[in-house]
Parts: structure tokens; C-alpha cells; sequence
């Protein structure tokens, strides 16, 4: 391939994610509501059948979302943009009976993807909070805002970013990561004893070719992978090893599975797998031909929740798949816009996620009852997973 069309190929792709993390990750969806829609495209379903009592769960800040509940189900963990002195997400918590909601980041840098450490009082999540250039670079990001000027939205993968805990009983911030590149994206294990987590050092741990960098530039998401460590931080092992964005694992249930979204090389479809921890058996669940992410399983353990614009570039849905990926995803949301990062409480009978459905251009975090039972009849009717002959296994390191 031409070194032209190489490059322009490479641009494609990171516009493409460009675009993918203003609708998704972010919330920041072209356009305003629309009409709920139900029933289209020869949908047997409606939102309805599967969730009942729809509520918004987060009204302060400009957006929220990545919401994942505490064990017992009594607490939520999510990032929101919510600091007079700091445009970038910020981590919360939010008491489910009281309402009452606190921050345990320590209010500078940018932070992501928070979860909860089963049988103990720590929360993981990433942060760029060592980052001697944070506060210049929060005062520099509100200075461009306040000017009026705009630029196109892109998730930040900020090479300083790394896994942190904090202790609720204590208040110390212990780092479990120190290596160049984005540490993020991280959830443990149902025991508590294994954290998986997405990295892209490998775009600095070795001497990339001229290429690679260009790629880099371009679109820096291209070198995740995913990696697994003990709790303590201890043991950080690479499981996959394919070209392209690995990157959102959580485990199953019994622990036993890894899923995760892939990208393809080009950047510009993406779908959801599964894997053993040792990341062998890696399987393709979806293949959708389009931005298939953010997958979660029941606590069944029988289907993966995940977001899909399978519907058109700025409609993503919520859907459901078996764990197996022999069947054809079935559709939960009926409502025009984003619905994504879908995750059920930890007896299955709630999901919250991320919406824009009540109006404006970013996200807050919704929940709703959750019908189990209806799921599995939807799942079992569904046909036979149709494929377009690139789906199958990979093998890990």
C-alpha cells in the first residue's frame, strides 16, 4: 500500500474513534432528543418489555457515566464533570438509599473508570493525579471553553494516566501502575483478587518504526491492549496481542471469563469478545459490522449487555447477547440518541446506564427494573448469529 493511502487510511480510522468517543465515552451525541422510537426494523420488542420504572439517577454537573454498583448493590462509583476548578471527570460516589453522593479523587488531573474491590473498602480507578501539569492544564482547558472557541471532542488517552486505589476507611491513594503509556480502563475480579485493565505502553516501551508513530500521532488508542495484575499491582501480564484497540474487560461472574471490546485494524468496527485469563480462547460474541463496545454480563452469567449504533452512526442502543455468541443480539433500547456503558446491579433485577434521553448534548447516568425473565425468553427466540466471515478465535500470548 502506498504510503499516501496508508496515511489516509490511518486518518480514517482515528476520525472514526474520534466520532465514536464524542457519541459514546463522553455523551457528547449530535443533536438534541428525539422521538422514542419502538418496534422498528421488524423489532419484536419494545423498551418496555425489558425495563420498566426508567428514572434519571444524576442530575448535578455537565455529564456523568461509567456507573458500576458495590457488591452489596447499596452503592454506585461513576465519574463526573462536576469542579468549578476542573473541566476534566472527576470520581463519586453515590449512596442508592440516601441520595447523598461524595468525591474520593482527589479533585485535580483527569480520572476515569472507577470499581469497587470486592471484601474490602478500596475503589479502583485511573487518574493522571501525579501529573505535575495538572492544574496548568485544567486552567488551560477552562480557558479554551470560556473563549467560545470549539474543537472536535476526543477521548483523552493521556499517556500519564495510571491505576490508582482509594481506601474509604482510611483515605490513602495507593498507585498501582508507573509505567509510560494509559493505564486505565480497569474492574477486579468477583473474588477480589485479580484486576484487569487496558494499557498502551507498548507505543512507549520499545523503539516504534516511522509508521508506528505516525500512528501514534494519529490515533494512540491503536497500542491498547489488555493486561491482568494481582490487586496489589503485583504480576502485570499482557493477555492480548492483535493489532488494533483492545480495551473495557470485566470479568464474568465466576470469574473465569474476560470480555472486552476489539477493534479492527482500520479502527472503524468494533466487537465484543471473551477470553480466558491466561488469554487463550479469545472468541468473538458479536459481529455486528459496526461500534459493538462496552459489554457486561449478567450476574446470571447467561448474556453480556452491550452498546452498539448498529442503527446509524448516532444512535447507539443498549442490546443483549448470549454468552456464547451463537445468537443474534437482541435489542433492549428504543430511544434515539446514546443509550451505552450498560451495567446491571449485582442481583440483576436493575439496570442503570448512560443516556442523553432527557434532553441536551451530554450524558447522566439512568436506571431502570430490569427484566430477567424476559431477556432469556428474547434470547432464546432469537435465530442463529449471522456472520460476515471474519468472526472466530485468536489466540493469546
Amino acid at each position: 500500500m502506498e504510503g499516501g493511502e496508508l496515511e489516509m487510511r490511518r486518518r480514517r480510522a482515528a476520525d472514526a474513534r474520534t466520532r465514536m468517543y464524542r457519541l459514546a465515552i463522553a455523551a457528547m451525541v449530535v443533536g438534541l432528543l428525539g422521538p422514542v422510537v419502538t418496534g422498528q426494523d421488524g423489532d419484536l420488542y419494545t423498551e418496555s418489555d425489558f425495563l420498566t420504572r426508567t428514572r434519571r439517577l444524576t442530575i448535578e454537573g455537565k455529564r456523568a457515566g461509567e456507573g458500576y454498583y458495590r457488591p452489596d448493590g447499596a452503592k454506585l462509583v461513576f465519574q463526573s464533570e462536576r469542579e468549578p476548578e476542573n473541566p476534566f471527570y472527576q470520581i463519586y460516589v453515590l449512596d442508592l438509599e440516601t441520595g447523598d453522593s461524595r468525591r474520593i479523587s482527589p479533585g485535580h488531573g483527569k480520572t476515569t473508570c472507577a470499581f469497587f474491590q470486592p471484601g474490602s473498602s478500596l475503589i479502583m480507578y485511573a487518574s493522571t493525579q501525579h501529573d505535575p501539569e495538572s492544574k496548568a492544564l485544567q486552567a488551560a482547558e477552562i480557558a479554551f471553553r470560556e473563549s467560545g472557541e470549539e474543537r472536535r471532542y476526543a477521548w483523552d488517552y493521556d499517556p500519564e494516566m495510571e491505576i490508582y486505589t482509594f481506601d474509604q476507611d482510611t483515605g490513602k491513594y495507593t498507585r498501582l501502575t508507573d509505567v509510560r503509556g494509559y493505564d486505565a480502563e480497569g474492574s477486579y475480579s468477583p473474588d477480589g483478587e485479580w484486576l484487569v485493565f487496558t494499557s498502551m505502553r507498548d507505543a512507549y516501551n520499545r523503539e516504534l518504526t516511522s509508521d508506528e508513530r505516525k500512528q501514534l500521532e494519529l490515533d494512540p488508542s491503536y497500542f491498547a491492549e489488555i493486561y491482568i495484575m494481582r490487586a496489589d499491582g503485583l504480576g502485570q501480564r499482557r493477555l492480548t496481542d492483535v493489532v488494533g484497540y483492545d480495551g473495557g474487560p470485566f470479568f464474568s461472574p465466576d470469574g473465569s471469563k474476560i470480555v472486552w471490546r476489539r477493534f479492527d485494524e482500520t479502527g472503524l468496527i468494533a466487537d465484543v469478545w471473551t477470553m480466558n485469563l491466561d488469554g487463550s480462547n479469545q472468541q468473538q460474541i458479536t459481529d455486528f459490522r459496526s461500534m459493538s463496545w462496552a459489554p457486561y454480563f449478567h450476574p446470571s452469567g447467561e448474556y453480556i449487555f452491550f452498546a452498539s449504533n448498529k442503527l446509524g452512526f448516532t444512535n447507539f442502543e443498549v442490546y443483549i447477547v448470549d454468552a456464547s455468541g451463537a445468537k443474534e443480539p437482541v435489542r433492549i433500547t428504543y430511544t434515539d440518541g446514546f443509550d451505552g456503558l450498560p451495567v446491571p446491579s449485582p442481583d440483576g433485577q436493575v439496570l442503570s446506564w448512560t443516556s442523553n434521553r432527557a434532553g441536551g448534548q451530554a450524558g447522566q447516568i439512568f436506571l431502570g427494573r430490569w427484566n430477567h425473565n424476559k431477556a432469556l425468553e428474547a434470547l432464546a427466540a432469537a435465530p442463529p448469529r449471522r456472520t460476515s466471515g471474519n468472526q472466530g478465535a485468536a489466540g493469546g500470548e
